[in-house]
């Protein structure tokens, strides 16, 4: 039984949602860099990409590990 959290369309989904909010701190950082008021606060977008990134590569890692799996097994039978 695979959970819901795990399925296909879920991680899809993630993956999604993920890359918006990776665009939306690119978009912060390039905000923050160019006014002085918020240099001191670039921090928090720049942890938001690292974040939103991380969670990119794991989804896409799980989402190739699956179709690699679901990809042997239709080539055994």
């Amino acid at each position: 039984i695979i959970p819901w959290y795990d399925s296909q369309a879920s991680c899809l989904i993630v993956l999604a949602l993920m890359l918006l909010v990776f665009l939306f701190a690119g978009i912060g950082i390039s905000v923050a860099g160019e006014s002085m008021a918020f240099r001191s606060k670039i921090w928090l977008p720049v942890l938001l990409l690292i974040l939103s990134g991380s969670v990119i590569v794991l989804t896409s890692i799980r989402l190739f590990k699956r179709w690699k799996h679901r990809f042997s097994n239709n080539l055994n039978l």
